[in-house]
């Protein structure tokens, strides 16, 4: 699945502040990042602004072929919340440290504990997160978001920033 199949409503943007956000959660230069989801193609460079050693290119996150899983550490992105099931069963099928962002009621789900079990852990902003479409930042968003880990060892299961 490539950027441009998605759906509208999956026409999301990260902004910079998401990301900064999370600073010191994120990888050294040494770690090569890949942004699975291109979007519009900011989000790559923030991370790389941030000091990560980001791979990024509008592929498809879905093919067993794809070279960049061979090429890259760990996967940090926004993800399309529409096809978050999917996106959490190829996560770990690739079983590569992640960050990605999700809607906090997926910490509830039951594809996320059969997929994951006790191995998510989980960064909560201190505020709720809002995104940009077309340019702007949207200050409307009507549900709350958090970075969900995979592999990342960090100190608490639940991280407050």
């Amino acid at each position: 699945m490539i950027w441009s199949q998605l759906q509208n409503d999956d026409d999301y943007y990260t902004p910079k502040e998401l990301w900064e956000n999370i600073k010191e959660y994120l990888p050294h230069k040494d770690t090569v990042v890949w942004e699975a989801f291109y979007g519009n193609g900011k989000s790559g460079t923030i991370l790389s602004d941030l000091g990560c050693t980001v791979i990024q290119s509008n592929v498809d996150f879905f093919d067993e072929n794809n070279k960049i899983i061979e090429k890259c550490d760990m996967i940090i992105s926004n993800i399309p919340f529409s096809k978050k099931k999917e996106i959490l069963k190829r996560l770990k099928e690739i079983d590569k440290p992640f960050i990605i962002i999700m809607p906090a009621s997926t910490m509830f789900t039951q594809y996320l504990k059969e997929t994951f079990g006790n191995e998510i852990q989980i960064i909560i902003p201190k505020h709720r997160m809002h995104f940009e479409k077309n340019g702007v930042l949207l200050k409307r968003t009507s549900f709350d978001s958090c970075y969900f880990c995979y592999k990342m060892n960090l100190k608490k299961d639940l991280s407050w920033l």
